[in-house]
């Protein structure tokens, strides 16, 4: 196990491994399909963006409307590989963690290599569990996206697993061997 603070420094993903677990308490930033496709046609018209995506986390996920008297609704992540298109933009320009669930391509593994960057899984289906993690959250970006709009969120112990390291690392490769054996 081990505690990452968000934004990441290089030197604490840098020993991350595929299959190792951690915690992340900081800040991290939520986008889906729609807010990626307008944050990086942003970036490519050289648009301002409110927040600096430099060692930012990035949590693929759309949360269900907010009950009252809680910080934010059920927030599992989705499924990650429809962001693969948008990935190197957001790498470029500084992103160092992404958090969704699910397989991702060859593309987006090298892109990690490349970009010194890691990709964490969190657990699928354990969205109102997720929510505790969760000690704030405010839309910051493309409000009229409703549930995909880009959200600041203030986390203490996120739990997720280091799917593919910056190494080249690839926990799903590994667990195929395992099964193999």
């Amino acid at each position: 196990m081990k505690k990452i603070s968000s934004p990441v420094k290089l030197k604490e993903i840098k020993d991350l491994r595929a299959g190792d677990i951690v915690y992340i308490t900081g800040t991290i930033y939520t986008a889906r399909d729609a807010a990626h496709k307008r944050l990086v046609n942003d970036i490519k018209n050289n648009q301002e963006i409110k927040f600096d995506l430099k060692n930012l986390t990035i949590y693929y996920v759309g949360p269900t409307p907010t009950a009252p008297g809680d910080v934010i609704g059920s927030a599992g992540p989705t499924t990650s590989y429809r962001m693969d298109p948008y990935a190197e933009p957001l790498l470029k320009e500084g992103v160092k963690m992404m958090i969704g669930k699910g397989d991702r391509s060859q593309e987006y593994k090298d892109l990690l290599v490349k970009y010194q960057a890691v990709y964490i899984s969190a657990v699928g289906g354990t969205g109102a569990l997720i929510k505790k993690s969760i000690t704030n959250a405010k839309v910051i970006m493309y409000e009229d996206l409703d549930a995909e709009a880009i959200r600041e969120l203030k986390v203490t112990d996120f739990y997720g697993i280091v799917v593919y390291d910056m190494y080249g690392g690839d926990l799903f490769e590994e667990n195929k061997k395992e099964v193999v054996k």
